[in-house]
């Protein structure tokens, strides 16, 4: 695996710095406040840039794509499969998107070591692509992480055609609901069912294109490695106006508040505006995968005549 950073300006060197810092920081606090021993003897295995500041393809420039900036995509491996839970990693999450040293979002998936190998012999495309192009950052244990596994034209489609079936119907099926709940004035309801028609639609597209979706109801989050994986995704949500990012938050946070909070509130202005642009993922999305299953589809019929 590579370990240079060469490719980055200093700065961003420097905001990697500050990553990897803080993660070991929070990490740290968590083991401390845990109850037991055993809770206790978490260990980070590995650090790993992945995604575009990896690959060198990151954008930086806020006030053109409609207000698009790169996150910083980290994988963080620990020892057991237990200390990769909310409980260890909520802080570290909230500390490194609210520290203004670093400059950029920051996505953080957290699995353990036997679970990231589990996943490249099953060939998840998504862990593949950080073994291929991830710079490791950080290293406690150095053993290589598992080689790939390979599907067949046939599986490769089977598996994303599978995927893309289920995940895309339950994602029109919320938003749907939404709809339904939003004509009898149900707006907290229609909050909830949207955030989750949102949730469902980028999990459609992150199964069907790399085998993997995380478990995450943070929908900036799958947003970030979304778009990280194809930029045409960010037409459905401009940013480059303050009250569409603010939208976009209070649609985030529906997934508790609107069922749980007493102060919850959305805009009739605003669910308008979130309906339309979630139908416009929908629409975005449903075109990538179909265009994706069709190439697989053609490779598994070429793949099966040659044979």
């Amino acid at each position: 695996m590579k370990i240079s950073l060469e490719h980055l300006p200093e700065s961003k060197q420097r905001n990697v710095a500050r990553i990897v810092e803080a993660i070991h920081e929070e990490f740290e606090d968590a083991l401390k406040e845990a109850k037991s021993e055993n809770r206790r003897r978490g260990r980070i295995l590995k650090i790993i840039l992945f995604g575009s500041y990896a690959r060198g393809t990151w954008v930086d420039e806020p006030h053109t794509m409609k207000g698009y900036r790169s996150d910083f995509d980290v994988l963080v491996i620990v020892n057991e499969s237990r200390f990769a839970g909310f409980e260890y990693w909520d802080r570290a999450t909230d500390r490194l998107n609210r520290d203004p040293s670093i400059g950029a979002p920051v996505g953080l998936i957290v699995h353990s070591g036997r679970e990231v190998n589990n996943a490249l012999r099953n060939a998840q495309y998504f862990f593949t692509d950080i073994r291929k192009e991830g710079i490791l950052l950080y290293e406690m244990d150095d053993r290589e992480l598992a080689e790939p596994g390979i599907l067949t034209p046939a599986q490769a489609y089977s598996v994303a055609k599978e995927n893309y079936d289920q995940r895309s119907l339950a994602a029109h099926n919320r938003l749907e609901l939404s709809r339904y709940a939003i004509s009898k004035g149900m707006t907290n309801e229609a909050a909830f069912e949207l955030h989750q028609s949102v949730e469902q639609v980028y999990s459609t597209f992150l199964l069907v294109l790399t085998n993997y979706s995380p478990p995450s109801h943070n929908l900036k989050f799958l947003r970030m490695l979304s778009e990280d994986r194809d930029r045409r995704l960010i037409e459905a949500w401009p940013r480059e106006q303050q009250r569409f990012n603010a939208w976009f938050n209070v649609l985030n946070e529906a997934y508790v508040k609107a069922r749980y909070s007493r102060h919850y509130e959305i805009s009739e202005e605003a669910m308008t505006w979130l309906m339309d642009r979630t139908q416009t993922l929908h629409d975005l999305v449903k075109a990538v995968c179909e265009a994706h299953l069709a190439l697989l589809g053609q490779t598994a019929a070429e793949a099966q005549r040659t044979a």
